[in-house]
């Protein structure tokens, strides 16, 4: 019996159409759409880097917030404008497989990030007087450490447990990205051991950050319950509204995904839905963060020496 050898395989990424005028749509809007999330997010790591009052620790956790948008999006976005432009679908073995161990390491530090700044607005609203001395660099820099090093420790599992798989000589990937769980689908070897880490993992490293944030939402909310002036609720409630709109936008769209896949078994429905949190919601993020905070547009207004 003749054994397949990954080492020469090719992928195929279907993408989200086989329409040529619809090919010509998606590469200008999604060209469109990664150069403001890079600009974005660039702009915010600017305005964080270049103006002493926001070193504070919620914008240390936003400017590595944006840093993270940026890979997150750079992981899949030029590779499909790439196949879209030269009409050419196929992608190596060793670049599916960078690309899924990329997608997972930036996907999980997202939602580890998001965690660590639910937590820093719980302190800041809930215990205002000890926020500094909880809150100092070394917890930070401990918060944002930690978010790595767990990500990078689940991305190299997932991706040597994908390395153990054998697959055909020629794939079809119903997705404009290599994507784990549809790698594994696409296995030809047993997959049983992958199938139960994967979704261990998604429900430890996935959902321990969502517990989190519920957590202190529901902390954060009994605080501002408890304040008895209007201003002051609202005061309160605008500290935390920005994070609350992305922490939203990225789970909803992320776990809307993965359980209409799981309930309808079509993976060609997938690659559209999970647009929104691959690509759009790393968009939106600078937008959101700034479009209300007075900080950032003053830092900006600062770096720039504009006069607005």
């Amino acid at each position: 019996m003749q054994r397949n050898d990954t080492r020469f395989s090719e992928f195929l990424l279907l993408g989200l159409s086989e329409d040529p005028e619809l090919q010509t749509l998606f590469f200008w809007l999604f060209l469109s759409i990664y150069l403001v999330t890079i600009f974005g997010n660039l702009l915010i790591i600017l305005a964080i880097i270049s103006d002493s009052h926001l070193h504070t620790p919620m914008y240390f956790f936003l400017s590595n917030l944006s840093l993270c948008d940026i890979c997150f999006s750079s992981t899949t976005v030029p590779k499909m404008l790439v196949n879209i432009q030269t009409e050419r679908r196929v992608i190596t073995y060793a670049g599916c497989l960078t690309q899924m161990y990329l997608f997972v390491l930036f996907g999980g530090l997202e939602d580890f990030l998001l965690a660590a700044m639910a937590y820093d607005r719980f302190v800041a609203i809930c215990h205002p007087l000890q926020y500094s001395v909880i809150m100092n660099p070394q917890i930070c820099v401990l918060l944002v450490l930690g978010s790595w090093i767990m990500s990078v420790l689940n991305s190299v599992l997932q991706s040597s447990m994908v390395l153990q798989l054998s697959f055909c000589t020629h794939m079809e990937i119903s997705h404009f990205f290599c994507e784990l769980n549809q790698m594994i689908q696409l296995a030809c070897s047993d997959t049983f051991i992958n199938v139960i880490v994967m979704y261990f993992a998604a429900g430890v490293l996935g959902g321990c950050p969502l517990v989190g944030i519920l957590f202190s939402y529901s902390k954060i909310v009994s605080s501002i319950r408890a304040i008895s002036s209007v201003l002051g609720k609202y005061k309160a409630f605008s500290n935390c509204a920005s994070h609350l709109l992305v922490v939203s936008l990225f789970y909803c769209a992320s776990i809307g995904v993965y359980l209409s896949s799981a309930v309808s078994h079509n993976t060609h429905s997938v690659a559209p839905a999970s647009v929104m949190y691959t690509v759009v919601t790393p968009m939106l993020n600078p937008f959101i963060y700034s479009l209300r905070n007075k900080d950032i547009k003053g830092a900006l207004n600062k770096f720039f020496g504009w006069k607005i």
